[in-house]
């Protein structure tokens, strides 16, 4: 039987938790809407309040009283009552046909418009698009049927109830099914010490920040025009990194647009003056499709003197040779690898069904006395993960405010380890002993499905990680370890389809397989190219199917 929740207003609970939480702890950031709204809804009958939690928890705005039922509830109408004297529902919304239609039924439309010829036996969205000529005003509801004894609200203070969603999550991702979820025990999350004053906004202003641009990336997702979008763009944040980002963001995807609409004057204007990663590289490419090589040339080689990431280090290496070419400038000739990768060539017989090639290789080359496994990215970020634990959960400012965070918030910053070296270097060195093998099993147990952005659960087991542990040399793990901590949103992916190990002879390998015609990534080469300057074991699978190699 699936969990359930034994008290019926669960929700008004978890409610009131969050109005509770945001106005003893950032009433600096509430406005005086906001203010006066948490102090009046507390004083409501507790039916009032819960008709009220429940409209702002289901898809509205709009909403037909008996579709209100509730038991804990009673009677609707009465709970409504006092929320229509505050204002914070209507109880004669006006509504255009469209609102009209998704509150009723095709056979409901038709009684409240009257015959429509044909009307009866077409979809209701073919009802609709015929009908919306003939009523375009907006109606109250028992103007659009008389006959009706139902009544419709409308809930009046959605946007403010996602204000204070927002200054309790810190984003307007999570919403209130996350109580829900923490409720019933389906997502676990690690308890972590929080401070009044941690808070990813720290004025109302910032709130006002976020929240425009949240909307307009709302409205650039729609399809509203990007000139609209970009003309109403806040000026950067001076002051709020976090705010940055979130800008950059959008300016970055304004400019892809630009780009693909071959609006590239616009493009190239936008990424210019981005500081979102992988902004430079697509102007250096837009520049290159505008033939203005001289400036790619000059923008590449100031990339390559500091580059920003591995990835854009990697993509300039392959740039500034042709852009050198075009220039007629002389070439620098390229240093040859200090060693070559090992290579597995394999021909199989070609499947009949529906596969995958990393399996059917896994499938061909485990032995009894080495068993192989598909893991890609799961096993190495796990391993980090539970080694790791105590630092990627370290209290620090601004990383953690509500409860209900699978993660730091300032997990892609660019001084995420900075901020907390000395606890990673705890961590770390303990695989300067075998005390990190104690740490990763015991964690694996303690926190068991406790979400967390490196652990992946599902895809892991004691087995797995014991192997592992028992076959993957500590300094090559630190090897690892400490690339990924230097670009985490990049380094955490890219890793080797499948591992296999000896446990026998405590050795292993790592094994990427390509299927035919595939190639390899440019994540995939950088992580192969550190592996083989480590000395870490890893080989490239090419596979070909038998009757193609015929």
């Amino acid at each position: 039987m699936p969990p359930t929740l034994e008290n019926p207003f669960y929700y008004l609970e978890n409610f009131d938790t969050v109005l509770e939480w945001v106005y003893t702890r950032y009433p600096h950031l509430l406005s005086v809407e906001e203010d006066h709204f948490i102090k009046r809804v507390a004083a409501l009958p507790r039916p009032s309040r819960a008709l009220l939690v429940r409209m702002v928890m289901r898809k509205g705005p709009y909403f037909r009283a008996s579709k209100l039922i509730y038991d804990e509830i009673g009677c609707t109408r009465q709970a409504a009552s006092p929320l229509v004297q505050h204002g914070w529902i209507d109880d004669q919304p006006q509504l255009s046909l469209d609102h009209l239609a998704s509150l009723l039924t095709k056979g409901e439309l038709l009684a409240a418009i009257g015959p429509v010829p044909g009307g009866g036996t077409m979809k209701k969205a073919d009802l609709v698009e015929l009908l919306r000529a003939r009523f375009e005003s907006h109606r109250r509801f028992n103007e659009w049927h008389p006959s009706s004894d139902d009544c419709v609200y409308g809930l009046l203070i959605h946007p403010l109830c996602d204000r204070i969603r927002l200054l309790f999550f810190g984003n307007c991702r999570q919403d209130w099914s996350e109580f829900v979820l923490a409720d019933l025990g389906i997502w676990k999350y690690e308890k972590v010490e929080l401070s009044s004053t941690s808070h990813g906004l720290r004025s109302r202003h910032e709130v006002d920040h976020y929240l425009h641009l949240f909307a307009l990336g709302e409205r650039f997702e729609n399809g509203e025009d990007p000139n609209i979008i970009l003309s109403e763009l806040p000026p950067p944040s001076t002051d709020n990194d976090w705010l940055a980002s979130r800008r950059a963001k959008l300016v970055f995807k304004l400019a892809q647009h630009y780009e693909r609409a071959d609006l590239l004057q616009d493009a190239l204007a936008l990424y210019t003056s981005c500081t979102y990663p992988g902004a430079r590289i697509r102007a250096i490419r837009v520049m290159e499709r505008c033939g203005l090589n001289d400036d790619a040339y000059a923008l590449a080689s100031a990339a390559d003197l500091s580059p920003e990431s591995e990835a854009e280090k990697q993509q300039i290496s392959r740039i500034r040779p042709r852009l050198q070419r075009r220039l007629g400038m002389p070439m620098v000739a390229k240093l040859p690898a200090a060693s070559s990768l090992a290579r597995v060539d394999l021909q199989l017989p070609a499947p009949t069904a529906s596969f995958c090639v990393e399996q059917l290789v896994a499938e061909h080359l485990a032995t009894a006395d080495a068993p192989l496994f598909y893991v890609e990215n799961t096993l190495i970020n796990s391993l980090f993960g539970l080694l790791c634990w105590d630092a990627v959960f370290a209290p620090v400012l601004g990383a953690f405010f509500h409860p209900f965070q699978s993660g730091p918030a300032d997990l892609y910053s660019g001084d995420f380890f900075r901020r907390r070296e000395k606890e990673f270097s705890t961590c770390l060195s303990q695989l300067d002993s075998q005390e990190y093998v104690d740490t990763v099993l015991r964690n694996f147990v303690e926190k068991a499905d406790t979400l967390a952005p490196f652990v992946a659960w599902q895809h892991i087991s004691e087995e797995l990680l014991r192997l592992a542990l028992q076959c993957i040399p500590a300094a090559d793990l630190k090897a690892i370890f400490h690339r990924m901590l230097a670009d985490i949103r990049t380094n955490r992916a890219g890793f080797p389809d499948l591992i296999q190990f000896w446990p026998d002879e405590r050795r292993y390998r790592m094994i990427e397989v390509k299927a035919p015609n595939d190639r390899l990534q440019d994540n995939q080469v950088r992580w192969l190219d550190y592996f083989m300057m480590h000395d870490i074991p890893v080989s490239v699978c090419f596979v070909q199917w038998l009757e193609e190699a015929a």
